[in-house]
């Protein structure tokens, strides 16, 4: 594949300390790892460690709250917007030190007393906000789908949710990013998509389905849905975001052949 193919280190080599992580996943090939949240960790320090392996750091998110937990993030509610901009201002900090090029911008989960509407309008001002911050530091802004199984209360579930906060965002420097699990969760028509919105979409990450493992685990044709992402349009990163078994040849073995 001519994408470049990165490891998410959050979910890959998750049985070593983060600051052995980089060099695991260039001992089996990867070049550039993502993060989901490295803010427990100084970034100067991560970036020595990413330094040391060889490896580049690509994407991170930003701060979102108690999203993980079942809770709300500081993306989607008015009463949270001074949080996000700190969790912006946070998120450019470490993307400037580790030299990402992409930064996503996760949704909320809702209670039963939010409304849609005001939630859905206050995160594309979000999303667009941070479009604009981040644009004049040369990284882009993504945000993404999650299927509704495995997150039942996140905003947005499906490709029409993210299509239309993209739509309503409509800044040069916000774009999809394509979860290729969570579409087909979703029962999505997944290469379909990737490639009749190959220019709106800014990363596209993957795991098998059921049970989001690596490659050959499940039923999704992963290495036909790579060979159409690599010869369509799409120029991004593809991510393995995938839950290790903890054996390395499940886990890493698709990447010999």
């Amino acid at each position: 594949m001519s994408n470049p193919l990165i490891a998410n280190i959050s979910l890959l080599f998750s049985d070593h300390p983060m600051e052995e992580r980089f060099q695991k996943a260039a001992d089996v090939g990867f070049s550039q790892v993502e993060i989901q949240f490295p803010y427990e960790w100084a970034a100067e320090d991560l970036k020595g460690w990413a330094d040391a392996a060889g490896v580049s750091v690509y994407l991170i998110n930003v701060p979102a709250g108690e999203l993980l937990s079942g809770g709300k993030s500081f993306s989607c509610h008015r009463e949270r917007q001074p949080s996000f901009i700190s969790a912006c201002s946070k998120a450019v900090e470490y993307g400037k030190v580790l030299g990402v090029s992409r930064i996503n911008v996760l949704a909320s989960n809702l209670d039963h007393d939010d409304k849609p509407d005001e939630v859905v309008a206050t995160y594309v001002e979000n999303i667009r906000y941070a479009a604009e911050v981040m644009l004049h530091e040369g990284i882009q802004v993504t945000f993404e789908a999650i299927n509704n199984l495995d997150m039942p209360n996140y905003l947005i579930n499906s490709f029409a949710d993210m299509k239309a906060v993209y739509d309503a965002v409509a800044h040069p420097n916000a774009f999809m990013q394509y979860d290729i699990y969570h579409m087909a969760m979703m029962n999505e028509p997944v290469v379909e998509q990737i490639e009749g919105f190959s220019s709106s979409i800014g990363h596209i990450q993957f795991a098998d389905k059921p049970g989001r493992g690596a490659p050959n685990t499940g039923e999704l044709p992963l290495g036909e849905i790579f060979q159409r992402i690599d010869a369509c349009d799409y120029s991004g990163a593809v991510a393995a975001e995938y839950r290790v078994s903890g054996n390395d040849e499940m886990d890493y073995g698709w990447l010999k052949g």
